[in-house]
């Protein structure tokens, strides 16, 4: 039962999250002057309507979106205020708020799951396990403050693990602050092994992290504002990650395994408040991860249709013509069909994995 009652919770989540892409797009486009025809707060039959203006607002039966229904997206209809007769950067603004209100879904979860937080572990090392091998000047030492991992900065604590991780067993570059100086460690030999500590056994890399810093009201801004941004960091070295092969198109998940894994990790938490803290933290990294994915050049995206309208300008620049808009609308419908596939076919490998 209370796995279930998390599924509609980050059903629900989804709903909100694109809901919120949606309103962003109707606000900048209400602020711009752009006529919108409709916005929808759930997807499906009507249940609540009510035209107010030029602009029908209206409640749907399934909590799984919305959308905001601008007169001329794909095509010029004559009217002034249509989407398609506007300024280039009026629509790049348009287009951008969806993102933009993901984003700050994802700071203001983040920032209120911090709220109640005094203190967070900073990356300097105040100790070594039994067994560690880097130790001394020309390796690591107490009091060390870990700058960046192999070229990524550590902005938060957890960024040390994560980066490690990434270069398991091989030689590790370190760029550490000791005594107010900046100090370069190349091919340090780090690697994950097990050891005794604090009367546990932990599989780690032998640093020891027990230093805390206080947060103000100002500290909890800061921090929550680099945990989000670092969200799309992650985003970025994942789609990396896909681009060079170091990660499978087999390992990539639609919604139906997100569901599964978020609502599988709050159901296996030791208590309820724990297991919402986690699911809002993953629910909001997603938030994040979807604001940058849509940001992407891909037609049928928001991002895509951002690309034509700067090819668009070069185009007018250098011939004095712009595209037809039906040969856009040819690209973004074929691209459409397409992640309709991909995303069926990732939602069948997330459900047989599932039940096998």
């Amino acid at each position: 039962m209370e796995r279930i009652l998390y599924i509609l919770l980050v059903i629900l989540l989804f709903g909100v999250m694109i809901a919120v892409h949606e309103f962003g797009h109707f606000f900048t486009a209400k602020l711009l002057k752009v006529k919108v025809n409709e916005f929808a707060i759930g997807m499906g039959p009507a249940l609540w309507s009510r035209q107010k203006g030029e602009t029908l607002y209206s409640l749907r039966a399934f909590p799984i979106g919305g959308y905001c229904a601008m007169e001329g997206e794909d095509e010029d209809t004559g009217d002034p205020r249509a989407f398609s007769r506007q300024r280039a950067w009026k629509k790049v603004v348009i287009l951008c708020a969806g993102s933009f209100m993901n984003f700050l879904m994802g700071l203001v979860i983040v920032l209120l799951l911090y709220a109640g937080a005094v203190a967070v572990r900073e990356p300097v090392i105040t100790g070594f396990a039994p067994g560690f091998a880097c130790q001394g000047e020309d390796g690591l030492m107490v009091g060390d403050r870990i700058l960046s991992v192999d070229g990524h900065g550590i902005w938060v604590y957890g960024n040390v693990q994560t980066y490690l991780a990434r270069n398991d067993g091989q030689g590790v570059d370190l760029v550490v602050e000791r005594d107010g100086e900046k100090i370069t460690l190349t091919d340090l030999p780090m690697y994950r092994y097990e050891y005794e500590y604090d009367g546990q056994t932990n599989l780690g890399f032998g640093l020891i992290f027990e230093g805390l810093r206080e947060l103000d009201f100002p500290g909890k801004i800061r921090e929550g504002f680099l945990i989000t941004v670092d969200f799309v960091r992650t985003v970025w070295v994942s789609l990396g990650d896909l681009v060079t092969g170091r990660v499978g198109v087999d390992q990539l998940s639609g919604v139906v395994g997100i569901v599964n894994v978020v609502s599988e990790m709050g159901a296996q938490s030791a208590t309820w408040v724990d297991g919402l803290i986690n699911v809002f933290y993953l629910m909001a990294l997603i938030a994040v991860n979807l604001a940058v994915m849509n940001l992407l050049p891909i037609p049928a995206l928001d991002g895509g249709r951002i690309f034509f309208i700067l090819l668009n300008a070069v185009v007018y620049l250098v011939a004095r013509r712009r595209i037809p808009e039906r040969y856009e609308g040819y690209v973004h419908g074929a691209a459409f069909v397409l992640l309709l596939g991909l995303m069926a076919v990732i939602a069948f490998k997330d459900v047989w994995q599932i039940f096998t």
